[in-house]
């Protein structure tokens, strides 16, 4: 028995045996060879193996996610079968007596290496075809277990360094059961999944990689933050009754689940879900979500070989709307840079990526992948209670110019004959601490704000979240993010605006009698949080913690503030 300590991210006990979700290691010794035929046979039993795998996480995509998700791989199945490529390969095993794995790697280098050289943007993708099917041949070739998350029909625990966006997109809720992985925070990108999946996950364990062997039977408690590797029998039971227990506690959330959401004085609360997908809506309202505080739709544009269609964004979010009926629906445009990369956009190197060529910075600057987005949210707009948020605004100039365009495409609907709602609030998230500075200014212009927390702690406190050497400065509750936090709800209620937070702070219980007596209008959180923020809620009064209010923001330290709201609230 193991037992490794990480950083809760998703609540819930998982017990299942593991599955490692890592590249495996392709180095292998150059030999000599005395049988081609026997190389080339070998070969030919990876592409076969090969394909087969393809088939199946292409029949999976498509199944799960559509054509257009699934056409990726029917890219790499035509590479399989390529005798500009196969040929090339065998030539060299028969004429340079290579063993297989170097002349794969020999020829697959050269053409990688000539198709990243051109200047036509299709060709370049080709490469990225080429390099991700020979690694998986190569593996095949070296006998060595290569992953396929799409794949996995079995119960199972994802061991992983990370998971990237792409990543957790591929898993099954139904088989996997939770994941553990050795970097990462509460508010990286594979913790908000998690959340969203609503599968128990432990993440920033440094380790857990090295520790756990495939097919070995894993605990993972996302209440603690512990991963428990070959449980004795009495730490099996021990966990089963914490499970049982967490469900009944989710059973007494659910009764809540059709309930408004009302402090101990009687105050209404909007508590609204934070999504990725359409098909993330269900958990919103399993939850007992009364409306999406945030709709990420770089999802939209993930997983793919090309930007998505007006149309095939259209119809996403129409879908969303729908099924939030006369709910509100907050849609963030597009938010990709940082560590959320689109291999088709070429986007450049860059050493701060978090402080470069990122979302509305971007899209203002590749319009035609920004207003074909406003096309498709304002042909979606009839269909249900659309709002509409820019991203990473730093200054004043960008929001206008960003809501320029966005009329600009509503007037061009209209004189082509699409019908476009005229009650559509267009606001921002406000991520960046000039923009919290300068609220006041912000407030006469937009709607709405929506505050940013996991961005705005990490630029405030000069702090990357994703890095573990400096967690300690990823404070949420520093009285400079509470007064900044402040200000711009000020700012808001000042102009007879509303001011809502979908960072991961608003589904904090530290975090929520704060933000509850700052003023916070709207509460926007991973789905599973929402019921356990409703149960709390009920047994907070705003008007005291209100009166707390000018203390809170005066303290020094989060260590004070976190003791002050756990002596007034415990």
């Amino acid at each position: 028995m193991t037992n490794i300590q990480g950083i809760a991210a998703s609540s819930g006990i998982a017990i299942a045996k593991a599955y490692q979700l890592v590249t495996p290691d392709l180095s292998y010794t150059v030999k000599e060879i005395d049988n081609p035929d026997n190389e080339i046979q070998r070969l030919e039993q990876a592409l076969e193996v090969s394909k087969q795998e393809l088939e199946k996480i292409k029949a999976h995509t498509l199944k799960e996610l559509g054509e257009e998700h699934a056409e990726i791989f029917s890219a790499h199945l035509l590479v399989l079968s390529d005798p500009e490529l196969i040929n090339p390969i065998k030539d060299k095993i028969n004429n340079d007596k290579t063993m297989a794995e170097a002349a794969l790697e020999d020829v697959a280098n050269m053409f990688i290496g000539m198709f990243e050289s051109m200047d036509n943007e299709y060709m370049r993708e080709r490469a990225a075809d080429i390099r991700d099917v020979t690694k998986r041949v190569m593996a095949h070739l070296l006998g060595v277990s290569f992953p396929n998350p799409a794949l996995i029909d079995e119960e199972v625990i994802v061991i992983a360094n990370d998971l990237t966006p792409s990543d957790t997109a591929q898993l099954n809720r139904q088989f996997v059961k939770g994941f553990a992985t050795d970097i990462g925070g509460r508010t990286s990108h594979s913790a908000i999944m998690a959340r969203s999946l609503e599968i128990p996950a432990v993440v920033g364990t440094k380790e857990v990689t090295k520790s756990v062997s495939q097919d070995e039977i894993v605990i993972i408690d996302g209440i603690d933050g512990n991963v428990v590797i070959n449980p004795t029998e009495e730490e099996l039971n021990e966990y089963k009754a914490k499970q049982e227990n967490f469900a009944k506690q989710q059973a007494l959330w659910a009764q809540l689940k059709d309930e408004p959401t009302f402090t101990a004085d009687g105050e209404q609360i909007e508590l609204v879900g934070n999504i990725g997908t359409p098909n993330d809506v269900t958990g919103v309202l399993n939850n007992g979500g009364e409306g999406v505080g945030l709709y990420r739709t770089e999802f939209l544009y993930m997983g793919k070989s090309e930007l998505p269609s007006e149309d095939e964004q259209f119809e996403a979010y129409k879908s969303v709307l729908e099924q939030m009926g006369d709910k509100p629906v907050v849609v963030r445009t597009l938010d990709v840079g940082g560590d959320k990369e689109l291999p088709y956009l070429d986007l450049p190197k860059e050493m701060n990526p978090f402080l470069g060529f990122r979302a509305i910075r971007f899209c203002l600057e590749n319009e035609h992948v920004f207003r074909p987005q406003l096309r498709a949210l304002l042909r979606a707009s009839v269909y249900g209670n659309l709002k509409i948020m820019f991203p990473m605004i730093a200054t004043l100039e960008e929001f206008r110019k960003a809501k320029a365009i966005l009329l600009e495409e509503k007037e061009n609907l209209k004189q082509e004959g699409h019908s476009v709602s005229d009650d559509i609030e267009v606001g921002i998230m406000v991520e960046i601490p000039s923009t919290a500075v300068i609220a006041k200014q912000f407030a006469k212009e937009v709607d709405f704000f929506s505050v940013g927390t996991n961005d705005l702690v990490q630029y405030t406190m000069a702090a990357d979240r994703m890095n573990e050497q400096v967690s300690y400065l990823y404070q949420p509750y520093h009285p400079a993010i509470l007064n900044l936090v402040n200000n711009v709800i000020e700012a808001a209620h000042s102009e007879g605006k509303w001011a809502g937070m979908c960072g991961e702070m608003a589904g904090d219980p530290i975090a929520i009698p704060i933000l509850l007596g700052l003023g916070l209008d709207e509460f926007s959180m991973s789905a599973t949080s929402i019921l356990p923020a409703r149960t709390q809620l009920k047994n907070i009064s705003k008007k005291e913690m209100a009166s707390y209010k000018d203390k809170l923001l005066s303290m020094s330290t989060a260590e004070e503030v976190v003791a002050f709201v756990k002596e007034k609230t415990e």
